[in-house]
């Protein structure tokens, strides 16, 4: 059963689901009608209407075509707003919809957190929860958000995911000992997958202190392209000399990597010791 979350009436991703439901009713259409047309389940566009859930831009153009605009409403606008809320940069968007949906491989290295494509919901509420001057919808909206994204790992062929992570992640406290526990054994089950290989890094390295990345292998002989985050900076490019920088610090951090086996004996040992 779905909760419906304290929302403020006027987010754009309330303002997409009531103004979903009205064009909808007012075209004397089920919500299983219109799920056929989006290509999702009944459960789902309940949950868009609600605002349980975020759209995705097929959503949105879909949605266009069905209504065909009605009454001045633009749902790919709609989307546009809520995708560039306030702390989204407008870079990830790019990455989470044009990049992730494609990507082959990815190679990723984390000095401080679990990378977001294996955290657990609890584990990502807490981290979007403890932003400055976040608003509860907004949490809300992040989390959901973080997870849709992990939805290219059920594709039929998901892509190959080589992960870094450096030995702290395992012992910083995010959200208690019982969300660690859960995160780590979401860890340990993850990689016990074909297409997930998790490494921990040797705390004394200091190649990946200038903050985490990510390389994706596109298809199609496509350019590498690379995702770099820090503090003062994050983008994406494919521009070569960058893309091949990137590279060389993903190389140097797998020279301080433990090998898979032991990697996963030392995340078991962290998650027994979150008691």
């Amino acid at each position: 059963m779905d909760v419906v979350p304290s929302l403020n009436p006027d987010s754009p991703r309330v303002r997409f689901g009531a103004e979903m439901r009205r064009l909808r009713e007012a075209a004397e259409l089920s919500q299983a009608a219109v799920a056929a047309r989006l290509g999702c389940t009944q459960t789902q566009v309940s949950r868009l209407e609600k605002a349980n859930r975020t759209p995705s831009r097929s959503d949105a153009e879909r949605l266009d075509l069905l209504f065909d605009t009605s009454g001045g409403v633009s749902f790919t606008q709609l989307h546009e707003r809520i995708v560039t809320q306030p702390g989204n940069p407008p870079w990830f968007k790019s990455w989470a919809e044009e990049i992730e949906p494609t990507l082959r491989v990815l190679r990723s290295w984390d000095p401080l957190l679990i990378p977001g494509l294996l955290q657990t919901e609890a584990y990502a509420r807490h981290i979007f929860s403890h932003a400055p001057g976040i608003k509860p919808e907004e949490v809300d909206e992040r989390v959901e958000a973080r997870m849709r994204r992990q939805r290219i790992l059920e594709r039929e062929e998901p892509p190959l995911l080589l992960m870094l992570v450096d030995e702290g992640v395992l012992h910083r406290r995010i959200g208690g000992a019982a969300v660690m526990q859960e995160q780590l054994g979401h860890l340990l089950e993850m990689a016990q997958g074909p297409d997930v290989f998790l490494q921990v890094v040797d705390p004394e390295c200091v190649a990946g202190l200038a903050g985490a990345f990510m390389i994706a292998e596109l298809p199609d002989s496509q350019p590498d392209v690379v995702s770099s985050d820090s503090p003062a900076q994050a983008f994406i490019t494919t521009e070569r000399d960058i893309v091949a920088s990137i590279w060389h610090r993903y190389e140097a951090l797998r020279m301080w990597a433990y090998p898979e086996r032991t990697s996963l004996q030392k995340i078991e040992e962290a998650r027994r010791g979150w008691t």
